[in-house]
């Protein structure tokens, strides 16, 4: 009896003890599967962090090259712009130089014109006396004459004052036919001249147009060069985080908080969250639409699945006024993705997901057609989705 009794104590102590064993021995394999999951999740991120970096090295070259073409065609924009310039002054200096002829041509005419109303009445006398002379009177003006040589000297005088007067008037309207030619040159070459003036300086303007057009294009680039070069100065930071995170994972140690990638860094890269097409677009307040909207509307089709656009964690996942069922995920840095009217809800409050992982699916929308509304907010503010989603 009394080794029975003992050996059944010392069971129950080897029972008790391996009862309060067992929780230690089961943690074991719960941490190292949850540092094996740790260490994979880092490693898929570190995996997209590269494939991210080499898309923005891409991204970069490209614009580099886009730059160097554009400021290649600016360079001949401007040296044809200084050439229209050229053109431009020579056709004001040549039209500079027709309208100072057209002027001493008008001043010419102004002057004949003076000279012949100064002579006019002269000569109208002469040419009435002539006329009352007659060819009888006249030859009885030489016939009453005396001497012949006196008739020879009249003879001669009325001659030559007719003679003159004929020449004054010859040369007179002579002049007059040359300088109205001149003049009628004149205008047609300055007809002629404006036309290329105003075609020239209309081609000037497309030149400048064209610069200017490519000089914003350069600085376009610029833009998108710096914020370039910013993301990927993010992402290695970032990869930076990873890379220590896994050294830390191999060591077997805990890591503080869970890996993750910021969202700006894959601006026009994110994966859309449901396949359809925009219904609504974003309208910021200050778009000066009476209707403004913070995200944008997916139509889709019932039941079709959303997926996260970037990894983070689950903020929200309830149902809420205006947005139906709805799902709110914190990317960190004050960046959240919004999925409203929502079917159903797929995920819980505070859960770690990843991108591309479902959230829920669609529901019809508050208008009635099934589809999404989904959200972006960077820094706190809402921004237009459709810069961040790839394009299509």
């Amino acid at each position: 009896m009394h080794i029975s009794a003992f050996l059944h104590s010392c069971i129950r102590a080897f029972l008790h003890s391996c009862i309060r064993a067992a929780p230690l021995v089961l943690a074991f394999p719960l941490v190292t599967l949850a540092q094996q999951n740790d260490r994979a999740r880092t490693e898929a991120l570190a995996a997209r962090a590269s494939q991210r970096m080499e898309a923005l090295h891409r991204e970069a070259d490209q614009l580099a090259l886009q730059e160097r073409t554009l400021l290649g065609d600016l360079r001949k924009l401007e040296v044809q712009r200084q050439i229209k310039i050229e053109d431009l002054r020579q056709l004001d200096a040549e039209a500079a130089q027709v309208e100072a002829e057209q002027s001493a041509i008008t001043a010419r005419l102004t002057k004949l014109q003076d000279e012949d109303n100064a002579a006019r009445p002269d000569l109208e006398a002469r040419l009435v006396e002539m006329y009352k002379l007659g060819q009888a009177r006249y030859a009885r003006l030489l016939l009453s004459t005396s001497g012949v040589r006196r008739l020879g000297q009249a003879a001669r005088t009325a001659a030559a004052l007719s003679k003159l007067d004929r020449d004054r008037v010859t040369a007179h309207r002579r002049t007059l036919e040359e300088l109205t030619a001149s003049r009628a040159t004149l205008d047609e070459r300055g007809s002629r001249l404006a036309a290329l003036r105003v075609q020239a300086r209309n081609a000037s303007a497309e030149v400048a147009r064209a610069a200017q057009a490519r000089s914003d294009a350069i600085e376009d680039i610029d833009r998108q060069r710096d914020l370039n070069a910013q993301l990927a100065g993010e992402l290695q930071g970032a990869q930076q985080k990873l890379q220590t995170s896994l050294r830390t994972l191999a060591a077997g140690s805990p890591v503080a908080e869970p890996a993750s990638l910021p969202l700006k860094t894959f601006r026009g890269d994110l994966e859309w969250p449901v396949a359809g097409t925009v219904r609504r677009r974003f309208a910021s307040p200050g778009a000066g639409r009476a209707a403004p909207s913070n995200g944008i509307d997916l139509a889709s089709t019932e039941g079709a699945v959303v997926t996260a656009v970037h990894e983070g964690v689950v903020a929200f996942a309830d149902s809420f006024s205006g947005f139906g069922n709805l799902v709110i995920v914190d990317h960190g840095a004050q960046a959240f993705s919004l999925y409203g009217n929502l079917l159903d809800i797929g995920v819980k409050k505070g859960a770690i997901v990843e991108a591309g992982q479902a959230l829920g699916t669609v529901g019809a929308s508050l208008t009635g057609p099934a589809g999404l509304y989904f959200e972006l907010r960077v820094d706190g503010q809402p921004v237009d989705p459709l810069q961040w989603l790839k394009k299509r």
